[in-house]
């Protein structure tokens, strides 16, 4: 663990990684890592998270199944849908994104399939050996899912001290039921995210993007 990695650094280091070596990690460092994670603020001390650590062969099994649900394009039953409309500047900023990410891998808007295997590298976690599935139970609120958003950048934010990367992807939450069913979680249990988590490949041809950020004058405004 590298304790000389401030906050600051990993605020701004911090990106989504989408392509790992396949070294495992031990469990001890996953420990310590959802530890430190834990101290994250929730409302009234609720702490709403509850997390499913896959590794080995529990991991293959499920990525094969998602991969086998995602290939047949069977539609996506997330627990919690994304949304299907943004504001404006907000649908610019993703149409703008997608644009430049298949642009820096040389894909073309009419390349489906290269699109399609692009897709599909979700459900093998990008080849990280390790994803964590992160769930809360069906009495909490909307409100904390904020609590849980928290509570897995922080996840992130902890991983980097010990030279690890994570990628939070929606996808991984599409089929809740097969991911219940394969780990045998309670339907009570509302799945939010995934993630994978792994030690970060820089030669991986989609580590090589990174995506924009808005200026300060885009989102703030001040009031004396």
């Amino acid at each position: 663990m590298d304790k000389t990695l401030g906050v600051l650094d990993a605020l701004e280091n911090r990106r989504s990684v989408r392509g790992f070596k396949p070294d495992p990690i031990d469990t001890a460092t996953i420990r310590a890592i959802l530890t430190i994670a834990s101290r994250s603020p929730s409302f009234t001390n609720t702490q709403p998270w509850e997390v499913a650590v896959v590794t080995g062969a529990t991991r293959d099994l499920l990525s094969q199944k998602l991969s086998e649900l995602a290939l047949a394009n069977t539609p996506a039953q997330a627990d919690m849908p994304p949304p299907t409309t943004w504001p404006q500047a907000a649908a610019e900023r993703s149409k703008v994104h997608n644009i430049n990410r298949f642009k820096h891998l040389g894909i073309g808007r009419e390349d489906t399939e290269k699109r399609n295997q692009m897709r599909m590298q979700n459900y093998q976690f990008y080849g990280a050996p390790c994803a964590l599935f992160i769930f809360m139970d069906e009495g909490f609120g909307p409100w904390s899912t904020m609590d849980v958003g928290g509570f897995t950048h922080s996840i992130s934010l902890a991983a980097q001290a010990f030279g690890l990367a994570t990628c939070m992807q929606a996808s991984l939450a599409y089929y809740p039921d097969t991911v219940r069913q394969c780990l045998a979680i309670a339907p009570t249990k509302k799945l939010l995210v995934g993630m994978s988590v792994g030690l970060p490949d820089w030669q991986a041809p989609l580590n090589a993007y990174q995506s924009a950020r808005m200026t300060l004058d885009e989102f703030v405004q001040w009031f004396d």
